[in-house]
């Protein structure tokens, strides 16, 4: 059995933002993928997930378990590359 967990993942912008609950066994990088195609989030970028309430950036390897804990706060943000245009 795999327990749910309930959080708040929002964009980095603020502008998007829902409450969810999935699996605590799902992986970071399933979670991040959703949020792109749900909020159809630009697709040449690449994004990475911070745990607001922790202060920390959740590798994409992970399972969402490990990453959160009920009511945390996720934001998917996009990662900047220095020195493109």
């Amino acid at each position: 059995m795999t327990d749910n967990v309930k959080l708040v993942i929002r964009t980095a912008d603020q502008t998007r933002k829902a409450q969810v609950e999935v699996e605590s066994g799902q992986s970071v990088a399933d979670l991040i993928q959703a949020a792109v195609d749900n909020w159809k989030l630009p697709v040449d970028a690449d994004y990475t997930l911070v745990n607001v309430t922790r202060g920390t950036t959740v590798p994409a390897s992970q399972r969402v378990g490990q990453a959160a804990q009920p009511g945390d706060v996720l934001e998917v943000q996009p990662v900047l590359v220095a020195g493109t245009r």
